[in-house]
C-alpha cells in the first residue's frame, strides 16, 4: 500500500475535512509563517483563501509539490505562475450558490430602490414613490458555468427572461462574439467570469455604450474585467446604473470616485461570504484532492477552457 499523500491545509477546519479522505494526511500551516518541515515532501497545497500573487512563492519551498488545490474559483494569481509540472484545481462548485445569491439580491434591491429608502431612513425621510421591479426584465448572463447556471436558476421565480454567454457558443448559451448584438437588447447585465487575459478590461467604453439607457451593469466577477474609467464616465452621465461586488483597485482606497458615483451599489467583495463559505470550499478540495490520491485526474482542473 502506498504512503498517504501529504497535503499543506491553511486552515484546522480544513485539515478536520480531509483527514476523512482516504490517502491523504493533511498539515497545517500558517501562510504568514515559515512553512513546516513537511513541506520538503508534501505532493499538494491547499492556497489560502483568496490568495494573492505573493502565495505563489510558497511552491518554491515545495520541491515534490505535484497539485495546488484553490478555495475559490479565481486562479488568475497562479496561471501560468507555477512552478513546471505543478497542475491546477480550483474550487469550482464551492461558492456558485451564494454569489448567485448575491446577484439576485443586488437586481431586487436595485429595482425596489431599497438603497434609495436606506438613504431616506438614515434621514428620517417618508420617501413614498413608485418603484421598479425584477419582473418582466430581462438579463444577459456574462459567464455560463456554475455561477450562471445557479444565477439563472435562481432568476427563473421572478418570472425573469434570461440568456446565458459563454467564452464558445454551445446549446442553451450563446457566444462572446454575439455580445455587441445581445447587449441592446436586455435591461441588465451580469458578469460572472474569470479574470483572464481574455477578459481583462472586456467591459470597456464599447461595451458599456452598446447597454441600453436606463440599464443595469452587475459585476460579481472580478474588478478588472471592468475598465473603471469608463464605468464612472458612464455613471456620472447617470445613462445607466450598476451594482458591483468587485473593484479595480480593490479594496478601494478613502476618496476613490466610485464611492460618491451616482446611481451605483457598492458591495466590499462579500457574494461568497457566508457562514457556510470555508466548509463548503473544503468539501470541493476534499473530492479534488481526493481523486489525486487516488491516482486520478481532479474534476476541476485549470486547462484555460471554461
Amino acid at each position: 500500500m502506498s504512503s498517504p499523500v501529504t497535503v499543506l491545509v491553511p486552515h484546522d477546519l480544513g485539515a478536520e475535512i480531509l483527514s476523512g479522505v482516504e490517502g491523504l494526511r493533511p498539515v497545517v500551516y500558517d501562510p504568514q509563517k515559515p512553512l513546516p518541515d513537511e513541506a520538503a515532501h508534501a505532493r499538494a497545497l491547499v492556497a489560502p483563501f483568496l490568495a494573492t500573487s505573493d502565495a505563489v512563492a510558497m511552491t518554491e519551498q515545495m520541491p515534490d509539490l505535484e497539485l495546488v488545490q484553490l478555495l475559490t474559483a479565481g486562479a488568475e494569481a497562479w496561471i501560468g505562475n507555477l512552478p513546471e509540472g505543478v497542475a491546477l484545481s480550483d474550487g469550482r462548485g464551492a461558492h456558485g450558490g451564494a454569489t448567485a445569491e448575491w446577484v439576485v439580491a443586488v437586481l431586487l434591491a436595485v429595482y425596489r430602490h431599497l438603497d434609495r429608502f436606506v438613504r431616506a431612513q438614515d434621514r428620517g425621510v417618508w420617501d413614498y414613490h413608485q418603484t421598479e421591479e425584477l419582473a418582466g426584465k430581462k438579463v444577459l448572463i456574462v459567464g455560463a458555468g456554475d455561477v450562471g447556471q445557479k444565477t439563472r436558476a435562481r432568476l427563473e421565480p421572478f418570472e425573469v427572461e434570461t440568456t446565458l454567454v459563454g467564452r464558445t457558443a454551445r446549446d442553451g448559451v450563446h457566444g462572446w462574439d454575439e455580445l455587441p448584438a445581445l447587449l441592446p437588447r436586455h435591461d441588465a447585465t451580469v458578469l460572472i467570469v474569470p479574470l483572464t487575459d481574455e477578459t481583462r478590461g472586456m467591459v470597456d467604453a464599447a461595451f458599456l455604450a452598446a447597454m441600453p439607457d436606463g440599464s443595469l451593469l452587475v459585476n460579481g466577477a472580478r474588478g478588472p474585467v471592468v475598465d473603471t474609467d469608463a464605468l464612472l464616465a458612464e455613471l456620472t452621465s447617470r445613462r445607466i446604473r450598476a451594482a458591483v461586488d468587485v473593484t479595480d483597485p480593490e479594496p478601494l482606497p478613502d476618496g476613490h470616485p466610485l464611492f460618491s458615483a451616482p446611481g451605483l451599489l457598492l458591495t466590499p467583495h462579500v457574494g461568497g461570504s457566508v457562514p457556510l463559505a470555508m466548509r463548503r470550499a473544503y468539501e470541493v478540495a476534499a473530492q479534488q484532492l481526493g481523486a489525486f490520491a487516488a491516482g486520478d485526474s481532479p474534476s476541476n482542473l485549470v486547462t484555460g477552457a471554461y
